[in-house]
């Protein structure tokens, strides 16, 4: 039986390629599992002091293709990147785009005035402002000392 020295660092390393592995499967699409693997809009959500302004990544896809949904504490996007035929007579074609529908629900951390949501989509990239609802004034109640010591 012959010795072998044992490199505690051997395990580490294979556990980084599996991880390197696992990342670069996900990144570069290669079975048809991964190909209808649904893709989120990327969202970017700035707050001044009275709107939010909401900017989404939304390339390739027409707005006729979007149902922007706003409610009063969250805002639903819906949408469908529809994929384009290609044919080709020599050599194969591989496209590493993502087709189909996706979802986004994006809870807002204050309530808007759904109502008077302003949207622009340009380029590929859709910016909603969402006005903040006005918060009702303090209400002041007077407390009688008298009655409540009776």
């Amino acid at each position: 039986m012959a010795l072998v020295r044992w490199n505690p660092w051997q395990e580490m390393n294979s556990l980084q390629r599996q991880m390197n592995s696992l990342f670069d499967d996900m990144l570069v699409p290669t079975t048809v599992v991964e190909r209808n693997f649904t893709r989120v809009p990327a969202a970017e959500l700035q707050e001044t002091a009275d709107a939010l302004h909401l900017k989404l990544e939304l390339p390739g896809i027409e707005a006729k293709d979007l149902d922007v949904q706003v409610t009063q504490n969250a805002i639903s996007i819906k949408g469908e990147r529809k994929s384009e035929t290609k044919t080709e007579e020599k050599g194969v074609t591989r496209s590493e785009f993502h087709y189909g529908k996706f979802q986004r629900v994006i809870p807002l951390p204050t309530r808007i005035q759904n109502t008077n949501v302003t949207a622009e989509y340009k380029d590929g990239i859709l910016n909603l402002t969402l006005p903040k609802a006005e918060e009702e004034k303090n209400k002041v109640v007077k407390v009688n000392l008298d009655q409540a010591a009776a």
